[in-house]
């Protein structure tokens, strides 16, 4: 199959019109299929102070304003809104999208990076240790699929998670539920992919660390029984509007090493045309 390609704004530093922009001219080209935003309360680039938007709220107002994009967060922190309350939130996307929304979601910001941490002290968040993280990400995936699909209330009583008499109404528009794209490289992570996930996306900071972790999620998959190949494999690569050939280049090694979801993340701020070019210089030279 050829591989699917999207966009990513990071609303940072950035005002809601120019990102609104970039979305409806990309809804108008066609060899972009998806588009995305990302999950942080605070910059973790540029101005420390300076505008951030948060995602969830404007993936919706992007969703009423598109028709034909796939859309999503890369990807939501866990540790920002209860489970409960996330899958509401996605379920009202979907239906607003009528039926468009991939649902991004891991375990949240890692440690190694203090511009993230400190959004959750800003915010009045607790910031758990990795392995809770990741535990808490296991049951929330459960906890969602829960709302999104069974038709009576349920009690859900995990090691980090209880909920009484949890009910979804309404339910998303797509069936069985939107697609759960996970993001993450740690084997705990994997596990939890394997077990719970239609996507997985790596960073693609490190093609060989994004191969490594695409074998090891072969495995994991494995070892419970399910089909390697029903998880779409998704990587993230940074655009360079003055070095096209270098993203270029970049996509080609992505795909070869079996990456067939691929988002390019465009750096504000956005030039006149840039889904246009993104296309005819990115995607359709890459086909």
């Amino acid at each position: 199959m050829p591989p699917s390609f999207g966009i990513m704004t990071a609303q940072q530093q950035v005002p809601y019109a120019e990102v609104l922009r970039v979305w409806r001219e990309a809804d108008a080209i066609p060899a972009i299929e998806h588009a995305w935003l990302f999950d942080h309360l605070l910059p973790i680039g540029g101005d420390p102070d300076g505008p951030i938007l948060e995602g969830w709220t404007l993936l919706s107002a992007l969703a009423a304003q598109t028709e034909r994009l796939r859309l999503g967060l890369l990807v939501t922190s866990n540790r920002f809104r209860p489970p409960a309350m996330l899958a509401k939130i996605a379920a009202t996307v979907d239906i607003v999208s009528d039926g468009r929304l991939d649902f991004g979601i891991g375990a949240g910001s890692r440690p190694s990076l203090p511009a993230a941490r400190r959004e959750y002290d800003a915010h009045g968040l607790p910031y758990d240790d990795a392995a809770q993280a990741v535990g808490s990400l296991a049951e929330a995936c459960t906890i969602i699929r829960r709302l999104w699909t069974e038709t009576e209330p349920f009690d859900f009583k995990g090691s980090y998670h209880h909920l009484a008499a949890a009910f979804g109404n309404p339910k998303p528009v797509q069936r069985p539920h939107p697609p759960i794209m996970i993001g993450g490289r740690s084997m705990a992570t994997l596990r939890v992919v394997a077990e719970h996930a239609d996507l997985w996306n790596h960073t693609g900071e490190d093609l060989d660390d994004a191969v490594s972790r695409s074998a090891l999620l072969d495995k994991y998959c494995a070892e419970i029984g399910r089909d390697p190949a029903s998880i779409t494999r998704s990587i993230h690569l940074p655009v360079s509007y003055q070095q096209p050939a270098a993203t270029r280049e970049a996509i080609a090694k992505a795909g070869h090493a079996g990456f067939q979801h691929i988002i390019l993340s465009l750096p504000a701020p956005y030039p006149a045309g840039v889904a246009q070019w993104v296309a005819d210089e990115l995607i359709t030279t890459s086909a």
